[in-house]
Parts: C-alpha cells; structure tokens; sequence
C-alpha cells in the first residue's frame, strides 16, 4: 500500500495492530523492519524510496511526503506510536496533535541508531512507559523512563489498580495527589474491596504511604493526600477525604440477573440501578452480569453488555442447581430447569456463600448481588 501525503487531507491508512512504527532514514528502516518482526501487533510505515519490493506480503505501508502530514491519521488509530526520528523533530511534529493525556497515544522515540529508546508522551495512561521497556529489550537498547512515580519506584496515581481493571471515580484530584506521592507526602490508603497485590516494585512501600483500616481513621491523622479503594459510594461524613483523595473502583459487584422473555433494558437497568442505590454501591464496580443459558439471547441483557461492557456470564441449570441456594423455586424449575436463576448465578460468580442480597424480585426482573473478596 502507497500513501501519498498531502497538506490539504488526511491520509487513509491501512490500520490491523495496536501499534505504529514510523521511520524515514536508511539506518531507521533496517531498525525498524526488525522491530517489526518482533513485534506482531504493531504496523509498520516507512518512506518508498527505502521500499525493498516485500513491503505487500508484510504488510508494510509506504509513504511519499513529509511524514509530519502522517500523524493526524495515525494519532486516532493506535494506542501507542513508535517512531524513529530525532525527538526534537517529533515533539515539533506533535505538538499541534495534543490534546488529552487521557487520550492522546503513548509515544516512543528511537535514536537512528537504536541505542536509546525514550518515552515522550502519555508515560502512564497511554502505556509508554510499558512500552518503551518493552521496545527496548527487543532491540537491546536503554529504556529512558523520567515520570517520577516510575523513577522513585512509587504509586502511579493515574494507574493504580488498573491492571486489575479498577476505574477512579473523577480525575479531578489526580494531579494534586500525584504530587503528594512523589514529593513523599504522608499518603493514606484505604481499601475496603478489590484486589491486594497491587504494589509493583520489588521494594518495600516507601514509609510515607501508610495503609488505614477505613476512612475515619485515615481522616483522624490528617494525611496530605488519600487513594481510597472502595465498591461503596461514600457517606457525607467521609467526604472530607475527598479534599486530596482519589477514590478507586474495583470490579468487585456481581449481579445476578433473571427477568421475563422480551423485559426491556430500560426496565432491568433501571432495578440494577435501584438495587445499587439502596445498597450504596457505585455500579463503576460493577465487574459481571450472570444468568441462566436461556437468556443468553436476551435483547435488554444484551444491550445492558453493551452499553457498560460488563461480563456476561450464562450457566447451564446444571450448574446453577450445583450451588446450595436460600429460596429455591419449584415454578422457576418448570420453566429452566433451575431452582433458581439470580441467586445462584450471582453465588457461582462471586464465589461468595452469602449474598449481599439473596434475592429482589421487581416487576419483571429477579435481582441477586454478590461481592467478590480478595484475601
């Protein structure tokens, strides 16, 4: 594939792997047609006049032009872009692309030589910090990491917990606390759900994060920032927290859901909603919807997927007659051949013996909710 660049357009490109490396010199192309190699998931794009007739069968794409016109096509495309070019020339190239660091792609810069391999852009949320390791023991260079939570060996707050999926509840406090880790603060942690193995590094925990059993007793010692790890939505008395705090959302509510044929997504979500409110959960922890394998091709279960991209799991009577469950049905055994949906659905999943709640039936839907615990 030939891309012609033009001032006036963006170009089409042919877009297949998550990543992009880019390269305009002689020495950049031999570097980056083996890091390509290597590297399964990335596109490769590279000038024509370097073309060496096997571009097609490896799908590489070629471009005429100023490579600085390629970027507006490729910075939507891939999660993280790998170029070989001076950095100088690159953040020049950039800049007018910038907009979110949410959103913008992580981006890596290789020296023509392949001796550095520096992360520029979107160290943490865009992933170029991992990558730039990740590069560089593929070509045997020296990773240049300079985000200060990754040098101290400290919390990144912007990605606590999310290996395991964890969401935070409002980036607003993101920068102030960050600062306050990496200035070694004192920093309270508080974690009420989700999982435990979160700390990355293969030193201790530095010893101004100290680790509280909830949240009044962090407040009691007045701490400079707070990282609060919880399913619940918190009371007005625990507010305060917030003044520094991020809150976390592990993926830890599993709903177990049973509901009449043809029940509205409207209607489900608004139970699912209701449920949670009175409990005082947040649905952002909400890791997993379960049923019975009839419902499977359920249209408002599915839309409810689709619309949070939750789990669906469906089991088969079989299995969720396997669990020991409160209120068994012998109606809903007719119908499904299961003495019950919602309750062992949400047990099975949860791996919990008692639910935080057993069973809620509300017009045409059967509710169960179960936490997930991590010892």
């Amino acid at each position: 594939m030939k891309i012609e660049l033009r001032e006036d357009e963006i170009p089409t490109i042919d877009q297949r792997g998550d990543y992009a490396i880019v390269a305009i010199t002689k020495h950049g192309v031999e570097l980056a047609r083996r890091l390509h190699e290597k590297f399964s998931h990335a596109d490769l794009y590279y000038m024509g006049k370097f073309a060496r007739g096997d571009e097609a069968d490896k799908h590489i794409q070629l471009f005429d032009g100023s490579v600085r016109l390629l970027f507006p096509a490729l910075f939507p495309a891939y999660k993280g872009l790998i170029i070989i070019i001076s950095l100088g020339a690159v953040v020049r190239m950039i800049a007018p692309l910038l907009r979110d660091k949410k959103t913008d792609p992580g981006i890596v810069v290789i020296d023509d030589k392949g001796e550095n391999v520096i992360s520029v852009l979107s160290g943490h949320l865009g992933g170029a910090n991992e990558l730039t390791l990740e590069v560089a023991a593929a070509i045997d260079a020296r990773p240049i990491v300079t985000t200060a939570s990754d040098v101290q060996k400290t919390i990144p707050v912007d990605l606590f917990g999310r290996r395991f999926g964890w969401v935070w509840d409002s980036a607003e406090k993101l920068t102030p606390v960050s600062a306050s880790v990496v200035n070694e603060e004192h920093i309270a942690i508080v974690q009420e759900s989700g999982e435990t193995n979160w700390w990355m590094h293969d030193t201790p925990i530095p010893a101004n994060i100290k680790s509280y059993p909830d949240i009044p007793s962090a407040l009691a010692v007045r701490p400079d920032a707070a990282l609060v790890v919880t399913h619940r939505l918190l009371a007005e008395s625990e507010q305060a927290i917030l003044r520094n705090g991020v809150v976390y959302r592990p993926k830890v509510i599993v709903l177990g859901v049973g509901c009449n044929r043809g029940t509205s997504a409207e209607e489900i979500e608004g139970v699912i909603n209701e449920t949670l409110a009175e409990l005082q959960f947040s649905i952002k922890s909400v890791k997993a919807l379960c049923t019975i394998e009839l419902k499977k091709d359920e249209a408002g279960l599915l839309a409810l997927i689709a619309k949070y991209g939750w789990e669906f799991i469906c089991y088969s009577p079989e299995q969720l007659n396997s669990v020991p469950i409160e209120e068994p049905s012998e109606t809903v055994h007719r119908f499904t051949g299961a003495y019950g949906v919602s309750e062992p659905a949400a047990k099975l999943y949860s791996q919990a013996d008692k639910l935080v709640v057993t069973k809620k039936k509300s017009g045409n839907v059967t509710i169960s909710v179960g936490l997930i615990c991590f010892t």
